[in-house]
């Protein structure tokens, strides 16, 4: 027998998703927002619904400003407000109600959920299972091999190593070498003057790697693409950048708290703390059934 597929939920993602998308008016008995949480919910139950998994993993970031990036390159996600009080108290509900559903959930305050994500899918593969990452993120397409996707589920994009090629111009094993040439101000990341999306897709698709474009410099200028001939001299001023850069992208799939407690088969949903949650919550009778359904 097949061993079953392996869902991560890339948490955060569907939270502040839900925190933009749905109405400021879904408040508790005390006038706290809920909004995020309850759509996080909705979510859950989605995926719940949808492919029926025997063993997920939820990921949440807690590691904004302590990250062991920060300690690499302090300017790391500066670029970031801090989340308000309103929205830090429903990622606790977020996590309480996940746990309630019967999801083992990960947070650390070193490591992003992308590396507790990537430490658990590492996990998972070598004993069999395909890795279905949850995410609308492409910086974890590079987790994928054959026989894995990366589910952009609110946007019902479900792609594989060869769909990402088509998406982002790069195999799965080159994102972290393409985001440190390009820089990635999203994380506030820093790349290459001058080489954007186009040209780090050209750049990889002739060297493969960005140790082996460093390595044979000398073949820039005589690639086909505009501006090969003036990149080499660029290359090389910033090449410190793009090894800097390259630490900041990829992910570590050995975290010590993930591999601790790697067991993600789903446990029974604990139907007394739900309802004990969604009374503190203030969420109705529909919402509430769902999710208890889904057991």
């Amino acid at each position: 027998m097949a061993a079953p597929p392996v869902y991560l939920v890339d948490a955060s993602i569907y939270l502040f998703r839900a925190w933009h998308s749905m109405p400021d008016a879904f408040l508790n008995d005390r006038g706290q927002p809920t909004n995020a949480v309850y759509g996080f919910t909705g979510f859950l139950c989605s995926l719940v619904e949808q492919a029926r998994p025997s063993h997920v993993g939820v990921a949440f970031d807690v590691s904004l400003t302590t990250s062991y990036r920060n300690e690499i390159y302090p300017e790391y996600k500066a670029n970031r407000d801090p989340a308000p009080e309103e929205l830090k108290r429903q990622f606790a509900w977020a996590r309480d109600v996940a746990e309630a559903m019967g999801f083992k959930c990960y947070g650390d305050e070193r490591f992003e959920a992308d590396d507790l994500i990537g430490t658990l899918a590492t996990h998972w593969r070598d004993r069999g299972h395909a890795i279905n990452v949850v995410t609308g993120d492409k910086d974890l397409a590079q987790l994928l091999e054959d026989g894995d996707s990366w589910w952009d589920f609110a946007r019902n994009i479900r792609l594989g190593p060869d769909g990402i090629v088509d998406k982002f111009g790069v195999r799965p094993g080159q994102i972290a070498d393409w985001l440190a040439l390009t820089g990635d101000s999203v994380d506030n990341i820093p790349g290459i003057p001058g080489v954007g999306p186009k040209t780090a897709t050209a750049l990889l698709g002739h060297f493969g790697t960005l140790e082996a474009l460093f390595e044979r410099l000398g073949e820039v200028p005589h690639l086909s693409f505009r501006g090969a001939k003036s990149l080499a001299p660029k290359l090389e001023a910033h090449r410190e950048t793009a090894e800097l850069a390259r630490r900041l992208t990829g992910i570590d799939c050995a975290v010590p708290s993930a591999l601790a407690d790697p067991d993600i088969q789903r446990r029974e949903i604990d139907a007394a703390r739900l309802n004990r949650l969604f009374d503190e919550l203030s969420f109705g009778g529909m919402l509430r059934q769902r999710c208890l359904q889904t057991g």
